[in-house]
């Protein structure tokens, strides 16, 4: 066993054949009674020694059904709404000031949680890196925005201050696991990468990452305090109780999370402004966290000083289409690209003869699937992209195009695919890959986030030259059943949305 001395205590590890792992660290004091809702507070501290053995409690949440086959959810039993912990896998705890990586995770800011198997960080830990991810606080008790409605202040996107307060964590405590507090790279998938994609539009904020990782995210998706405000009187009336903070706070966090599940099926209805994803629960803008949509926050400057490789994968929303459950598709919801089109004069048979093009005889179906792909990960990460490089030249980008075989390869390279490589963890429960992943491709895209975030540049190993993106090039690095340099991928389908998504 290990221990090592926190901020707020000591923490006794296990070993495993990379190094060791502890789990279930607090890095907040629990947000309940009148914590909730409110940004996070400090550890509270202990006496002795604290065993980190097990995993802390995922975030209380709804059970959306099965994607893809696999369940997303976890025992309600495993549910606490005392969430706020992290977990650090570290090859050695010495003063070796190793590159630190903070994994946040996605699940449409509605479910998920740092324990699954998928996110086993000994992958990390073998090579000469720290790994540390977290839990958040997630839907209706991270982003319900109440300050209008029970006219208080200071609910506005506690999840998001969650994830900060875990990066204070670790500026103030990884050198004592072996981790460089000056090299931490966040990164993050879905609305991880969303997450993350908030912070830099915070500001990168105190200077507490040097690099981001964003893998399939949206820096678009949010909802203005106006429609959060509507969103939030929908939840209470859910809950059947007046809209006063108090009160809600005496609800328990199961109903919460139940009111919360069933207001994302009405999220057709609740939204006003659609989006380019249809989630309910997302950063709020507006007000004084994020006054403007990340976005437009990133083209602006800010997290000007932090370094990016992002990308989304060939397929993302052939899941959504394609292999969803009944269930889980009822809070995904129908595909409407009006609110993105129109305002730009458009529609979607403008776009759909160019989609066409580079796929001749493709189904009316797949084109339009292919067209959601586009509109909710391949080009709100091309505007990121762009928008940093008027402030910072090291940004990277790459494209996932591996298709997976399950379900008999109808969702191609789907959403969230990516994630078991990125960790080495293919084959693990929740796996999208299939019975028999490439282990090489596991390697070559694990092996990019690690030079990332130890040296800053992905390239290398056994890839490709991999330069830099520039909006003359746009040299995008493919990882599919061969890893090669691509100039420009689609660019005739790129172009098209000239004009569409761009920062305000």
């Amino acid at each position: 066993m290990l221990e090592v001395t926190t901020g707020a205590g000591r923490v006794r590890g296990e070993r495993i054949p990379e190094g060791a792992v502890f789990r279930g660290i607090p890095y907040a004091a629990p947000p309940t009674g009148p914590r909730r809702w409110e940004r996070p507070a400090p550890a509270e501290p202990w006496a002795g020694v604290r065993e980190c053995s097990g995993f802390g409690p995922p975030c209380p949440q709804g059970q959306p059904g099965a994607i893809g086959g696999q369940a997303h959810g976890v025992p309600a039993d495993a549910m606490a709404e005392d969430c706020l912990t992290l977990n650090v896998w570290t090859p050695a705890v010495d003063d070796g000031g190793r590159p630190t990586m903070v994994w946040v995770h996605g699940g449409g800011f509605l479910f998920g949680s740092s324990s699954r198997e998928l996110f086993d960080g000994a992958g990390f830990a073998r090579d000469d890196v720290v790994l540390v991810s977290l839990n958040y606080r997630l839907h209706a008790l991270g982003f319900l925005y109440l300050d209008e409605l029970c006219g208080v202040s200071g609910t506005e996107n506690v999840g998001l201050f969650d994830q900060l307060a875990a990066l204070r964590w670790v500026r103030d405590n990884i050198a004592a696991f072996g981790g460089d507090p000056d090299n931490v790279t966040v990164f993050g998938e879905s609305a991880g990468a969303q997450s993350i994609a908030a912070l830099l539009g915070m500001g990168g904020d105190e200077g507490l990452f040097r690099r981001a990782a964003l893998l399939s995210g949206n820096a678009h998706a949010c909802v203005t305090t106006t429609t959060a405000t509507e969103i939030a009187a929908h939840v209470v009336s859910l809950l059947d109780v007046p809209p006063d903070i108090e009160a809600l706070r005496r609800v328990p966090a199961a109903r919460v999370a139940e009111a919360a599940l069933r207001a994302q099926y009405d999220h057709e209805r609740l939204l006003a402004e659609a989006g380019p994803v249809g989630v309910c629960f997302l950063p709020v803008v507006g007000g004084d966290t994020l006054p403007a949509r990340p976005v437009d926050l990133i083209a602006r400057g800010a997290g000007r000083g932090v370094d990016l490789l992002l990308g989304s994968s060939a397929d993302e929303w052939r899941m959504p289409a394609f292999g969803l459950s009944d269930e889980a598709r009822r809070w995904v919801g129908d595909f409407d690209p009006a609110a993105v089109l129109e305002p730009a004069g458009r529609r979607l048979d403008d776009l759909l003869p160019i989609y066409e093009a580079g796929r001749p005889g493709a189904a009316r179906e797949d084109l339009v699937v292919a067209v959601q792909t586009d509109q909710a990960f391949t080009i709100p990460t091309v505007r990121v992209a762009e928008g940093q490089l008027a402030h910072n030249e090291n940004v990277w980008m790459y494209r996932f195009s591996w298709p997976t075989p399950i379900l008999d390869g109808k969702v191609g390279a789907c959403h969230a695919l990516a994630v078991s490589f990125a960790f080495e963890t293919m084959g693990r429960p929740g796996c999208l890959a299939g019975p028999h992943p490439p282990d090489d491709l596991g390697r070559a895209f694990h092996g990019a986030l690690v030079r990332f975030a130890g040296a800053g540049d992905p390239g290398g190993d056994d890839l490709p030259a991999w330069p830099r993106y520039d909006v003359a090039r746009r040299a995008v690095m493919d990882f599919g059943t061969e890893r090669r340099l691509v100039d420009d991928p689609c660019g005739a389908e790129r172009r098209a949305w000239s004009g569409i998504l761009e920062p305000a």
